[in-house]
């Protein structure tokens, strides 16, 4: 289940960037922060601050990811031999509701967390209905018979707004995925930068 309390639907016009690259996205229609204070004029942002906004931003693309779950992320990424920032993104691509999403499976973040905890995806012929399943390379992705002809599969099949990129090969004519392999940062469609780096230095202080 879900634990965001903030509405997602802010997230966007908190940090100034269309985080998800949507066409209805909030930011479109009002270029400003919410709240009543959202229109003050914003003054330079310190290092930690930039740090801080560049570890909400990563962490609000995935969507309802604990602070808690994120930082795991991170040690873990710092465990593992290599670039920790380039790690990180590894282990968050890794994710199994983040390969629904990548898949189009379904529209958003949001509803790929959705649509795996209620069970509509197996791994390799099991279902598994854990959002942050650790996926490995080669591992197959598929909706189960009887929810592929869910309107929310049906829909986000014909999105044209983003493309499914090359580590996640795709069958649509199926509803199957596989996991090719571990992208780095420059393989992943973000709609905006993402700085992994001043991530790693956020948590390194």
């Amino acid at each position: 289940m879900s634990k965001r309390i903030s509405a997602k639907h802010k997230i966007d016009r908190r940090l100034g960037e269309n985080i998800w690259g949507r066409p209805k996205s909030p930011l479109n229609a009002r270029a400003y922060g919410p709240g009543q204070h959202g229109q003050r004029r914003k003054g330079k942002l310190s290092d930690y601050g930039l740090q801080l906004r560049a570890k909400q931003k990563l962490k609000g693309y995935y969507g309802s990811i604990t602070e808690k779950a994120f930082k795991r992320l991170y040690f873990e990424a710092q465990r593992v031999k290599g670039d920790t920032g380039e790690n990180l993104i590894g282990l968050l691509e890794r994710r199994l509701d983040a390969v629904v999403y990548r898949a189009k499976f379904v529209p958003t973040v949001f509803a790929a967390r959705q649509f795996v905890s209620h069970g509509h995806i197996l791994v390799n012929g099991k279902r598994v209905n854990i959002p942050s399943y650790q996926l490995q390379i080669g591992d197959k992705v598929e909706i189960r018979e009887r929810s592929k002809q869910l309107a929310i599969v049906i829909e986000a099949t014909q999105l044209a707004e983003r493309d499914v990129p090359e580590y996640v090969d795709t069958d649509h004519n199926k509803l199957t995925a596989t996991f090719v392999r571990v992208p780095t940062l420059t393989d992943v469609p973000y709609p905006v930068q993402m700085e992994p780096n001043l991530v790693v230095e956020f948590y390194s202080r």
